[in-house]
């Protein structure tokens, strides 16, 4: 009898150690082998209130975990399976389970590029939001006119947050919200605007008023060069009680009315009052028209010293400048009356030169 009990108690510990054996393989294989040896690419969504043994599911049947049951055990074991986060993650065939683990609780979501460029206004970022698939533009211009989330940012009201969407490019995730990205394109705005503050030339000046300027500025011309000067023609007008004169306001002023940009103006649209149109107002408009970069808002705070008070494109992006209207004139007839000297030239050529290698 007792013979016996030994033998069955044997048979039972040699099983239970078989068993042990076996698992403890199973668990070897599984953490150090991947289900793959081929890395292909696999985005996996973790979603909001989904549980930790459905995602674990998901991940065996594509392929990016062996075994569901093991994959949960361990997570449990390393105390990571309360550290899931919502968000969108790129994944591979041949990761470890440790690897796997590690993405879908980082908070490291996939993300995107949103690229914002100098001149653009909140009707034209609003498109590229929608166009790109980040959000819609009637939301994304809710959000910019929304005075509580304005004044929050700014410390001050405004009609709208045009001019304080710093221009660069943002990273976005699925997750993204769109107070978030404004909130971060304002932030930015103010780094960039503090930065170039202590080399501010001009006086008594209120940020909006410079952020204004620059905004027109920033429109009136894409040569680096020539910021300064356009400032210093802006300065001098507003000093002699000048109006402005620019066409990129009048634009803005329709867009008001419309909800959108239209860059063709007619002669009827210089005499249409509107806020922004400056053939007819005096002085600056009552807010930015775009949203300046570093250059346009440092050009805006420090003018160059010139006598110019006019200047005309030579149809290449560049542009000539007038100390008094004969001059102005004269450049008037030789750059636009003149159709020779429009052909073959576009504002197109400065991008030409911009990307043309430097000589040495």
């Amino acid at each position: 009898m007792k013979k016996n009990f030994l033998v069955l108690t044997v048979a039972v510990v040699a099983l239970v150690l078989a068993i042990g054996a076996g698992a403890g393989y199973l668990a070897y294989e599984f953490l150090k082998a991947p289900p793959s040896q081929v890395a292909q690419d696999v985005v996996y969504e973790v979603t909001p209130g989904k549980g930790f043994n459905s995602i674990a599911q998901e991940l065996q049947e594509k392929g990016l975990v062996k075994n569901a049951l093991f994959f949960s055990i361990y997570a449990r074991i390393k105390g990571d399976r309360s550290k899931l986060k919502v968000g969108e993650y790129l994944l591979r065939t041949n990761m470890m389970p440790s690897e796997v683990l590690a993405v879908i609780t980082s908070g490291k979501s996939i993300a995107r590029s949103f690229t914002v460029s100098e001149g653009l206004s909140i009707y034209e970022i609003a498109d590229l939001y929608e166009k790109q698939g980040f959000g819609t533009a009637a939301d994304f211009l809710s959000v910019v006119r929304e005075p509580e989330f304005i004044k929050s940012l700014l410390g001050e009201s405004q009609a709208s947050l045009e001019g304080y969407l710093f221009p660069e490019t943002y990273m976005l995730t699925k997750y993204t919200d769109t107070r978030t990205l404004v909130a971060n394109m304002v932030k930015r705005f103010l780094y960039v605007f503090n930065e170039v503050l202590p080399l501010a030339t001009v006086q008594g000046w209120k940020r909006h008023q410079v952020v204004t300027l620059a905004s027109i500025i920033e429109k009136e011309t894409g040569a680096p060069e020539e910021r300064p000067l356009i400032s210093s023609v802006f300065h001098n007008r507003l000093l002699k009680k000048m109006r402005l004169q620019t066409d990129p306001t009048v634009i803005y002023g329709k867009a008001e009315k419309t909800g959108r940009i239209e860059i063709n103006i007619t002669r009827n649209d210089l005499v249409t009052p509107t806020p922004y149109n400056t053939y007819v107002i005096s002085g600056l408009p009552p807010g930015p028209i775009a949203n300046p970069g570093r250059e346009a808002l440092l050009a805006a705070l420090k003018p160059e010293e010139s006598l110019y008070l006019f200047f005309v494109s030579q149809n290449d992006g560049t542009h000539v400048f007038s100390e008094d209207y004969q001059g102005h004139k004269k450049a008037v007839e030789k750059f636009q009356l003149d159709r020779r000297a429009r052909e073959g030239k576009s504002w197109r050529d400065l991008k030409k030169r911009e990307a043309a290698p430097a000589k040495n």
